[in-house]
């Protein structure tokens, strides 16, 4: 099977629909994981290992969290006080293109990052690391 984009949006979308309960047409690709669809930590493996045995494309939790954070250490991408730093906030734009950075500038603390991601960016991860060589 191929990998393409619609590819990807069936799984992601039968994979949130069987993990979470949710009806197909809650699954928008702007809707976010954790406050529009509800999901919860553990969901979050649930899915990932759904999509795994769908795709055959592994993405661990650390995956996510590496995605996310990119090739910033955690004091790079955060602040002292516990925000995103402008460092992070750029990183985060590449990865959410749809943030407001400057909105969130000074703002975001660091444990709601989590709380922006949307279908539409775990399908963006998904391709990325289909596209990714392996090793």
């Amino acid at each position: 099977m191929a990998v393409t984009r619609e590819v990807v949006v069936e799984a992601v979308n039968a994979a949130m629909v069987d993990a979470l309960g949710v009806e197909p047409e809650e699954v928008l690709l702007d809707a976010t994981l954790l406050g529009d669809l509800g999901a919860e930590s553990i969901d979050l493996l649930d899915i990932l290992f759904r999509l795994e045995r769908t795709l055959g494309i592994k993405v661990t939790a650390g995956d996510l969290a590496n995605h996310i954070q990119g090739e910033y250490t955690e004091e790079e991408f955060g602040t002292p006080e516990g925000v995103v730093s402008d460092l992070g906030l750029t990183q985060l734009k590449k990865v959410m293109p749809q943030i407001a950075v400057d909105d969130l500038r000074g703002k975001l603390p660091a444990e709601e990052v989590m709380g922006l991601f949307t279908v539409g960016n775990l399908v963006d991860l998904i391709l990325a690391r289909h596209a990714a060589p392996v090793g």
